[in-house]
């Protein structure tokens, strides 16, 4: 119903405003202008005026400020399509005849005045709106700033790409904006408020570093919804024994700063074999009261095996230090590439799982997702998908389904409403990206706020 009202809403703003821009054009071409018109110009002139300057008071505000700016870039936007449109058809007629309309022969500079304030009129919408919405998108990201710049001087071609664009900004306004509906009628229930608080564990080959999350927009989500976050704070890559010992002394710093006792760890991709190691092998256990792997390789790859086996000595090495020598600049105090890519091998996850047993007061629950096709990820994650689909099949990317399951619960996420599927990537935000059917951080605040309801 709220979004109905909504749609009327607009619908019969922009007609409004698409009748304004009507009254001051195409009376110009009439050959007698009736006597009123010059006053529906003045109104039509205010009214354009006061929605270019101060478009809320018209379209109303939304949760966020930025949300309004993109709304009402699009809302402009949509005016300049349909006044451009329907304007130059008519312009078209009137240029080429018919007795009511100022003859186009010995009338040039007349016909010049009208399409130049015809131009004019439509530069001002298309500024207006393009403009707001290229400063206030998240979601269209730099591609299709791109593309939009690229293609704005291709007849058609452009017309077709600002649709584009337009349903891409309005999609995230309405989902972003009814997020933040959800989270602000939920403030006081604070569902994200566990007993421990959460320990967010990365993967390999990256890094928390303090400007660029990780995590994406998770971690923001799940305060706004009562939790405690931490990061692991480990270095990028490393075997896991290593990587292991950096999180063991982390738990015992939040442990000892906070009092909290014990915390809950949220782990992605080699994060969860990290995190496992030290619960089982160095005593963290005792700290730790549940354990979320996230698309953990937790039985290797296969296809990391084969890769190895094909890569010659030489050829590893100058990678490593390649890697190694790029990371240490970037923070980490000994990262070592190829003791991080050997443990996530097939052979030695099968050796791990033998010697790293669960300890028996720590809960552990696994969760795994599905990449649907190579097209549909997003670079560069997606692109071992064949491979792995050869050795493991079905995949997020990297790791096959077969190597995801660990402990007493276990989610497989399969999104049957895209074609796109849900990566390696997507599931830890990586690209900060809105995915129809899968709502990356509802999904993490339902998946704390099911640890609150276990009473961890």
């Amino acid at each position: 119903m709220k979004d109905s009202k909504r749609i009327i809403r607009y619908l019969i703003i922009n007609l409004l405003l698409a009748s304004s821009v009507g009254i001051l054009v195409m009376p110009l071409a009439l050959k007698i202008v009736p006597h009123y018109m010059s006053v529906l110009q003045i109104i039509s002139t205010v009214l354009l005026g006061f929605v270019l300057l101060v478009p809320n008071i018209f379209y109303g505000k939304l949760m966020e400020k930025r949300l309004s700016i993109s709304r009402n870039g699009c809302q402009l936007l949509i005016v300049f399509l349909m006044t451009v449109s329907v304007i130059s058809i008519y312009l078209l007629v009137a240029f080429f005849g018919g007795d009511v309309f100022i003859p186009s022969k010995d009338n040039w500079i007349q016909w010049i005045k009208i399409v130049g304030i015809f131009v004019l009129l439509e530069n001002i919408l298309f500024w207006s709106g393009i403009i707001r919405i290229y400063v206030s998108s998240a979601q269209l990201g730099l591609k299709w700033r791109i593309i939009g710049i690229v293609c704005g001087l291709i007849p058609i071609v452009h017309l077709v790409v600002l649709i584009k664009l337009i349903k891409i900004v309005s999609a995230e306004i309405y989902f972003e904006n009814d997020k933040l509906l959800l989270d602000e009628n939920r403030k006081n229930d604070q569902i994200c408020k566990t007993k421990y608080p959460i320990l967010l564990v990365h993967g390999v080959f990256f890094r928390d570093f303090k400007y660029l999350n990780y995590w994406g927009r998770i971690p923001k989500e799940l305060v706004k919804n009562g939790a405690t976050c931490f990061t692991g704070n480990h270095q990028s890559a490393a075997a896991v024994a290593d990587s292991a010992r950096e999180l063991d002394e982390r738990i015992k710093e939040i442990v000892q700063k906070t009092g909290c006792e014990k915390v809950n760890i949220i782990a992605h991709s080699k994060g969860g074999l990290d995190s496992r190691y030290a619960i089982s092998r160095l005593g963290t256990s005792k700290y730790v009261a549940s354990l979320t792997t996230i698309n953990t390789p937790h039985r290797g790859c296969e296809f990391a095996d084969f890769l190895l086996n094909g890569i010659g000595e030489a050829k590893q090495q100058f990678v490593a230090r390649t890697y190694n020598s790029a990371f240490k600049k970037l923070g980490d105090e000994n990262p070592d590439f190829l003791s991080a890519v050997y443990d996530l091998t097939a052979s030695s996850c099968a050796k791990f799982n033998q010697e790293v047993p669960d300890a028996p007061n720590v809960l552990y629950q696994s969760i795994g997702s599905k990449l649907n096709k190579i097209i549909s990820g997003r670079f560069p994650l997606n692109m071992t998908y064949q491979f792995v689909k050869y050795f493991d099949g079905d995949n997020d990317g990297l790791v096959g389904e077969k190597s995801f399951r660990w402990g007493s619960n276990y989610k497989f996420l399969v999104n049957n409403q895209s074609s796109r599927g849900i990566s390696h990537g997507d599931m830890i935000d990586l690209n900060r990206e809105n995915i129809k059917g899968f709502d990356v951080r509802e999904f993490y605040v339902q998946l704390v706020a099911d640890l609150k309801k276990k009473g961890y």
